[in-house]
């Protein structure tokens, strides 16, 4: 997942038209697009890109359920990997994303170049990447959240798929990550080895910790995976503004990145209540883990998940809500 300040790598995007929140295939967003998008606000339906991590789809999941049960749209989810979403998103292909970690570039280049996205307003979460290990190895071997320390570990972290070094885990190849040129900048005995997505990751985690056995990852906060796995993080050169301007030459921490939200420009003028209660909505780190939890841990369909929160937060989605 992007969730950095750097230059966004082009990925291939993963679509799927429907009320599903997972997708298949690659797609070419400047040909294909939902049936339900770019209407302008002459219909009473709406298009929201859901990234593939839990988080994200815990958000779409309840906008996804207000929308239909207090307002009435149809509403569709297109799953497409984050640099493309926002070519959708300028092209009316999508109409609102929830969960961005953070893409200057193409801020810079649809919101104040060519003015075709709008901006939605804060999700109400504080996004942060890290380097996290096992709080089980850790308390063991406290100097390891130092990375000063972390080549002294090397041989334990190394893996079959690590060639000899130590291993680094991230997840999907499609998510931006600074991770090989930390790796690199800082002068480690480690290996950026991707499991391949969010879910593959997750389940080599709960594997290493199954066997306790030590291991160094890429992870983000917020995720209900710490209440599952608890980890710590490993203390990197410490962020500074700009520090991470030139992807090769990454020699620091990511930042904590307060997550927003964006919309179709014509969306966000002409969408009415829906363009109106996607600005509006906003939760915290809590309620977005409580209901990615059911998504991924309890295996609640997302539809399920979004029903129980709602049905017990009245108070807190009331307020979002037009009046």
């Amino acid at each position: 997942m992007a969730r950095t300040r750097t230059a966004a790598l082009a990925a291939a995007a993963a679509l799927t038209v429907g009320a599903g929140l997972t997708g298949c295939g690659a797609a070419d967003m400047t040909r294909q697009s939902s049936p339900f998008a770019d209407t302008g606000g002459s219909s009473r339906t709406v298009t929201l890109s859901v990234q593939s991590w839990a988080g994200a789809q815990a958000d779409a999941a309840v906008a996804q359920y207000l929308l239909e049960h207090e307002l009435g749209y149809r509403v569709d989810t297109v799953q497409i990997d984050e640099v493309p979403a926002w070519d959708a998103l300028s092209q009316g292909r999508v109409d609102a994303i929830l969960e961005d970690w953070g893409h200057p570039d193409q801020e810079k280049r649809y919101i104040e170049g060519k003015g075709t996205i709008a901006r939605g307003g804060d999700l109400g979460v504080t996004g942060h990447i890290g380097w996290f290990v096992p709080t089980y190895f850790a308390e063991q071997h406290p100097d390891v959240t130092d990375w000063r320390n972390l080549d002294k570990y090397a041989a334990e972290l190394r893996t079959a798929e690590s060639g000899g070094k130590g291993q680094l885990l991230d997840g999907s190849p499609s998510y931006v990550t600074n991770d090989k040129a930390l790796v690199k900048n800082l002068g480690l005995d480690l290996q950026v080895v991707f499991a391949g997505s969010e879910a593959a990751q997750i389940t080599q985690i709960k594997q290493f910790a199954k066997e306790k056995k030590p291991f160094l990852t890429y992870w983000y906060e917020p995720q209900w995976l710490f209440e599952k796995v608890p980890m710590t993080e490993v203390k990197l050169p410490e962020y500074k503004e700009g520090c991470d301007a030139d992807p090769e030459k990454v020699a620091c921490a990511y930042p904590h990145t307060p997550l927003q939200k964006f919309l179709n420009a014509r969306f966000a003028k002409d969408g009415g209540d829906a363009a109106a209660f996607l600005k509006r909505f906003r939760w915290t780190t809590d309620m977005q883990n409580e209901v990615a939890l059911m998504i991924a841990e309890d295996k609640l369909t997302p539809r399920e998940a979004a029903a129980r929160w709602v049905k017990e937060n009245r108070a807190t989605w009331q307020t979002w809500l037009p009046a």
